[in-house]
């Protein structure tokens, strides 16, 4: 083979092996997929309900869903990482650096009803709970 056609091989290798590398780059969106579980659900009034001893019923305005994956460290949405992601259920561990940081197992029983636990430290302390959420409605004005 000569110099030329070498030259000529190794370029159209090159150029072969780049562009089946950015054909098979998956998009953004796959890459960093939105919480499955989380996609049948809506935002609105919901109503947390806690369960065991000093169980405690609040409701909320939920305006992103992502915040009854961190229900102790208030409405700010923490840098968080999806342990495990299906149309049922999720789990992500989430830092909100001094505010503390947490783990939550969220389970979809029906559009409107989820079953939720957490554990991690808040303000210094340690807490875990099991809690029910309910889909009330729209939040009220």
């Amino acid at each position: 083979m000569t110099k030329a056609g070498l030259r000529a091989l190794c370029a159209a290798t090159a150029l072969i092996g780049g562009a089946s590398i950015a054909h098979t780059a998956p998009p953004a969106e796959r890459r960093a997929p939105g919480a499955q579980a989380l996609r049948a659900l809506q935002p609105g009034e919901w109503e947390v309900r806690g369960r065991g001893e000093d169980a405690q019923t609040r409701r909320l305005c939920i305006s992103d869903l992502r915040q009854l994956l961190q229900l102790r460290h208030g409405r700010a949405l923490c840098p968080s990482f999806t342990v495990a992601d299906t149309p049922h259920a999720l789990s992500v561990t989430y830092d909100c650096a001094a505010a503390g940081n947490g783990r939550t197992d969220l389970r979809v029983e029906t559009v409107r009803l989820v079953q939720i636990r957490s554990q991690g430290i808040a303000d210094g302390a340690p807490f875990a709970f099991d809690a029910e959420g309910r889909r009330l409605g729209p939040c009220r004005p």
